[in-house]
Parts: structure tokens; sequence; C-alpha cells
């Protein structure tokens, strides 16, 4: 791959792409700045703050010289909270030794795939799916292999179909619920059933991307599938973080239970690419971990009243449809008879036209490998929601 004269990028730049979620975000923010009207919609970010006890905690970690290098896994004492955690909600038990702390549940995500994935190697992933797996799949000079769900599933996949994805080949599944961008969730017999399937493939591990875990609304609670399956505990890497659920994308604070031996790989790409996370984000995390939490679950029933709002608000407009979530701060809309209304040839180009004509920015569904949708962030104020739906009901042609 060349670029200009002197320039000369690796190879692998040609096989990926910017996220498709950052690149739309950044698009709105240069829109902004040009003094448009716009209202972005595309940011997988809480717009709450971080709560005060946990600013606090990383406010006096800085008081107390808290500001030098740690253990590339995490300071002992989050690594606990973090087995606690997991204990307490999950019903999984880990030791400090299967815990890594890192830089956000992104860096998890890429420390898992250098880690396990390599040239001739396969990952399984769900779509629509989080933008970056297969990218990440790809950096690690793997192949992956998207398996297609529709609405009328739920956007789910069955066990059959998950066992016809399989291969000889594949190493990893992603498997993330409730999920961005479609906000569906799996239930604890139907995630059983998928382990089922994965029991009769040992070559394959489970990347179980629980980031959304406490932003839910389903009709039974959360269960992560090594609480589901126990026989795939050792074959499980549950991947969480506070990024969503306490608010604090800006501080990177993602986390991991695993395999001691695969945790330990992790550690050793992360040990040479970052190190360690920061320490301040750290001792405010077991503040997130061990304090109260009813700041969770007030803003987890704020989503649940936007993802009401903006569903039902969606669905009245003609020609967009959009099926209702059990969590995270996203609705997935189907606007693929709207496209066609206001002679857009694809999704991309039906988001662009909502941002030129009404100001309004969203993601294209391609990005999550789902053409003919669009996600809708409700990580906004009441306000800012209603006038975002008035606006595209007027850029469909419906004043």
């Amino acid at each position: 791959m060349s670029t200009s004269p002197g320039a000369s990028l690796a190879e692998r730049m040609g096989r990926i792409k910017p996220s498709a979620t950052l690149a739309a975000t950044a698009r709105a923010a240069r829109l902004k700045a040009q003094g448009r009207d716009i209202l972005s919609l595309t940011a997988g970010e809480p717009d709450f703050d971080t709560p005060a006890h946990v600013a606090a905690a990383g406010i006096e970690a800085i008081r107390q010289g808290r500001t030098r290098y740690t253990p590339v896994e995490g300071v002992p004492a989050l690594r606990d909270a973090i087995v606690a955690k997991f204990a307490r909600d999950n019903g999984l038990a880990y030791s400090r030794e299967q815990v890594l702390v890192s830089n956000g549940a992104k860096q998890v995500l890429f420390n898992l795939c250098m880690a396990l994935l390599g040239p001739g190697d396969e990952a399984v992933i769900p779509a629509p799916y989080w933008v970056s797996y297969p990218d990440m799949t790809l950096l690690a000079g793997a192949t992956p292999v998207i398996l297609a769900t529709t609405a009328a599933a739920g956007f789910k996949i069955t066990p059959a179909e998950l066992e016809a994805a399989l291969t000889t080949r594949t190493r990893l599944l992603f498997l993330n619920s409730p999920c961005n961008p479609s906000g569906a969730g799996y239930t604890r017999a139907e995630l059983a059933a998928l382990g089922d399937v994965l029991l009769r493939h040992p070559q394959v591990t489970i990347a179980t991307d629980d980031i959304y875990e406490h932003i839910w609304w389903g009709p039974e609670p959360f269960c992560s599938l090594a609480a589901a399956c126990p026989a795939l505990y050792d074959r499980t890497v549950t991947i969480n973080g506070l990024s969503k659920s306490h608010a604090m994308t800006g501080w990177r604070m993602g986390y991991c239970g695993g395999p001691a031996a695969l945790i330990t790989a992790m550690a050793t790409i992360q040990g040479q690419s970052t190190g360690n996370a920061s320490s301040i984000s750290q001792y405010a995390a077991i503040a997130a971990l061990e304090g109260p939490q009813d700041c969770v679950a007030e803003m987890n029933r704020e989503y649940r009243r936007r993802h009401d709002l903006v569903v039902a608000g969606l669905r009245e407009i003609p020609g967009i449809d959009c099926l209702p979530g059990w969590g995270t701060f996203y609705a997935f809309a189907d606007v693929t008879i709207a496209m066609s209304a206001v002679g857009c040839a694809d999704d991309l180009a039906f988001t662009d036209h909502l941002l030129e004509s009404v100001g309004v920015a969203v993601v294209p569904g391609a990005g999550f490998g789902c053409p003919g949708h669009v996600r809708v962030s409700f990580a906004a104020a009441e306000p800012t929601l209603v006038d975002a739906l008035a606006r595209i009901r007027k850029a469909v042609g419906f004043s």
C-alpha cells in the first residue's frame, strides 16, 4: 500500500477502515464547530456526569500522589474489587490472577484478538456488530466470519446458525448482549442453548462483551454466558468496563476475567503497547465498583424512558421501523422504505441526507454489518431527542 512520497504504510492498513461511529461523531462535531445547527445522536457516550463519589476518588488519588506506574494487570485493590464484582453481579468466581485491567473494554478486546488469533484463524461475529470486532480480527491476521441476523429473529443468532458458522478454523466467537447497535439481549436459556453448541467445538474461545450489562430492561435479569453455561468457564473471557454503566468514557476503564494463561498472554500484549491503565482512573474505579450503585440504577431508568420515547417516535414516522431493545442506549431503525422515498441509494446516503437537510447526525447501519438501518443514540436529553425525531420526520417528507 503506497501513499505520498516517503510514506509507505503497512499492508495491514489496506484491510481495515476507521471506526464508523467515531467518523460520524467527528463529522457532526466539525459541522457544529462551523456554526451549523446539528443534533448529534452518534456517540456511544452517556450524557451524565461521572458520579460524584467516583470523581472524588480520582481527585483524592491525585492528592495522594498515586500518579505513577502500576502493575500492567492493574493495582491489586482494583483487581480484588473486580473479582468481588464478578461474584456479586454474575455468580462467576475469578481469582486476582484471572483479571486484567485495561484502557477501556476496547483494549481488552484488542489484547484478546492479538493474543489468540493469527493467519488462518476465523472469528465468528454476529451482525449487527460493534464496528471494531471485524477490524480487530483483521489486525490480528485472522478472518472475520459474519453471521447475519434479522429483525424477525430479534437480531439474535440461533444454535443452528451458530453450528453452521463454526469450523475447525474458528478460534473466537464475539457475543455482545445487550448488543450495540441493536439493543438485543439473550435470555439465560438462549445462552445455554448456544453453549450446548460451543461445547462441541473445544477449539473456540468466547469473548462475552458485557459492557452494557447495567443498561438493561429485558424480561429477566441480565445473565452472562459463563453463568448460563458453567462448562464453558475455562474458554470464556468475560469483558466489562465502567464507561457506560458509570458514565466514565474518558477515564478509560475496562476489565475482564478469564483463563489465567490467556489473561497472562493478554497482559503481555498490553505491556508491549500501552502498559498500565491510568493509575488515577484505577483508584476511581475502585470507588465505582465498591461504592453506592444508586446512580447506576437511576441512569438505567432514564435510558429506559428515553428508549421508549425514541422507539415509539421512530415507529410513528412512515417508512421507518424499529425493533424495541432490551438494553444499551441505542435504537436501531430499519430505514429501507424511507431511503427509497427520499431517493437515497443506501443508508450512508440516507445519513448524509439527514445531516445536510435537517442537521441530525446518526450512524449508518452498514458500519455495523447491517445495511438499510441507522443507529440512533438516545444518550441525550429529552428535548434534543424530541427535536431530532421531528426533524427526521420532516427529512422523510412528513412535517
